[in-house]
């Protein structure tokens, strides 16, 4: 720990030295802590930090849209568009890799679901299913699933290794809420989890904002800060150890996920990428996600922000939007190109200025929440290392089917339990049906499909299919096929033997 001349000479060299004003007021345990907070901070390229904040936030994001052209078509494959031949290639070869132990996942889990009203990890979510599984369960379970399809396909055993990165405020409740759990049947020194960096928020003019009176504002470093991460805490070095070459990186946030795609991940080795990002077709030109395209001849997600409405809306021959390929934070990564990115680009990576209400102490040392925002958080995305790609891939699969994300509480118009929770149900409702399946509702009428299996309806068929019964609708046409079955119909392993046993 460095001692206090020390830091007040680092802070007043970076024009920080306000950081310690309330420093007569703290108490022994309160400075032990602050002194210690401090000790970690980079306060070498504090200053750096500070100025390149107040500059960014200063400058308006610059329009792109000269320079950007979409993804060549030989560096795309899609499950709508692509043959079958081709897609039954890429999944069998996706899980030979599997099977080899050559594939790991890796979750960005450093968010707090504060946007959905409460204060734990989003992980820990329950978005109301019949069987009230969480988002950590449902994937744990989709990882076993993937790991007994590889097994069952070639006769043999295999791992699928899952990282997961979170921060300093999602940790400890993740690490209590598996071993709670019993990590949901998984092996627990096959889960590995790692803490991101954090960062000091900043005012608009550069200073670092005091959360309490010995307390800095602190904010993860973004789901970029994974570089950074796997370098502190030696990440590659157990990949490499494993033996895993090939990475499936997502974000905790979306319901559907395909945990280690084997179709996706059989398209980015046969196609010999590096680096390769899944994407769904935007809904309509303004919807607010980023693009994956290129920009001056290199690859990149551009903000819908930085382009003007009428290149947003500009159409094919077909009538198809030229700039379609929304990005849904789901990618895939060697091992080898993260090892690159480690050693030689994790510095180069864009800083992206996020505008915060930063609840803070004043003068006076009274705490303050602000209504409006009054801080700067600077973050890095996980995809700034697409311009460093040799041979960058994209994988565009059908929203419905891959990608319903969690981010408000309900009552937003959008991206909420309910959306979550109705996008899944949908989903198992449709595979329930082409297995041959007729659900009926709570008055034994037939449920027709369009009804049942819309993410829209606020009132969809209670269908649930467990992931340890199906990973993607597979295997269900044994157990379903020409029966008729009530809703709400939870099919989990138990109830798979009984229809088995029927």
């Amino acid at each position: 720990m460095l001692s206090l001349e020390q830091v007040k000479q680092s802070l007043e060299s970076a024009g920080q030295s306000h950081v310690l004003q309330f420093w007569p007021e703290l108490c022994e345990v309160e400075r032990d802590s602050f002194l210690q907070e401090l000790s970690q901070l980079d306060l070498k390229g504090l200053k750096d930090h500070c100025e390149g904040a107040a500059r960014s936030a200063a400058s308006p994001s610059a329009s792109l849209d000269q320079h950007i052209e979409p993804v060549p078509p030989e560096s795309i494959g899609s499950v709508r568009k692509s043959d079958k031949d081709s897609l039954a290639e890429w999944e069998n070869e996706g899980l030979l890799q599997i099977l080899e132990n050559r594939v790991g996942v890796l979750l960005l889990a450093g968010g707090q679901g504060t946007r959905l009203g409460v204060q734990y990890p989003k992980g820990m979510y329950n978005v109301g299913l019949p069987s009230g599984k969480t988002l950590y369960q449902i994937q744990t379970e989709r990882i076993q699933k993937i790991q007994e399809l590889a097994d069952r396909k070639y006769g043999s055993k295999c791992i699928v290794p899952w990282y997961i990165m979170t921060s300093e405020f999602t940790l400890a409740p993740t690490e209590k809420f598996f071993k709670e759990n019993n990590y949901f049947g998984l092996e627990p020194s096959n889960i590995v989890m790692f803490e991101q960096r954090m960062i000091p928020a900043v005012t608009f003019d550069g200073k670092v904002i005091l959360q309490g009176k010995g307390k800095l504002a602190m904010a993860p470093d973004g789901n970029g800060g994974l570089y950074q991460a796997l370098v502190d805490n030696k990440v590659l070095e157990d990949m490499k150890k494993r033996g895993v070459e090939y990475l499936h990186v997502y974000c905790v946030d979306n319901i559907l996920v395909k945990m280690a795609d084997p179709v996706f991940i059989g398209f980015c080795v046969s196609k010999g990428a590096d680096c390769g990002a899944k994407v769904v077709e935007k809904a309509y030109p303004a919807e607010p996600v980023g693009v994956v395209c290129r920009v001056r001849g290199v690859s990149q997600v551009v903000e819908y922000s930085e382009i003007q409405p009428e290149t947003a809306e500009l159409r094919g021959p077909g009538g198809e939007l030229v700039y379609s390929a929304g990005n849904i934070c789901n990618h895939f990564f060697t091992r080898a190109f993260l090892q690159d990115v480690a050693e030689k680009f994790k510095d180069q990576l864009e800083q992206h200025v996020a505008f915060k209400k930063v609840p803070f102490v004043d003068l006076c040392g009274n705490q303050v929440k602000p209504t409006k925002p009054n801080g700067i958080k600077m973050e890095k995305f996980v995809f700034d290392v697409f311009p460093f790609s040799r041979n960058f891939v994209v994988f565009e699969v059908v929203r419905e089917d891959e990608f319903s994300p969690l981010k408000n509480a309900d009552g937003a118009a959008t991206d909420n339990p309910t959306t979550a929770r109705n996008s899944l149900l949908a989903q198992h409702c449709r595979w329930a049906t082409a297995a041959g399946a007729t659900l009926l509702d709570e008055h034994g009428n037939t449920l027709p499909l369009t009804a049942s299996a819309s993410a829209g309806d606020s009132h969809p068929a209670l269908c649930e299919i467990s992931p340890l019964v199906s990973y993607f609708g597979e295997g269900l046409e044994q157990l379903l096929k020409g029966r008729t079955l009530p809703t709400p119909l939870i099919l989990d392993e138990k109830r798979a033997k009984e229809l088995q046993a029927q």
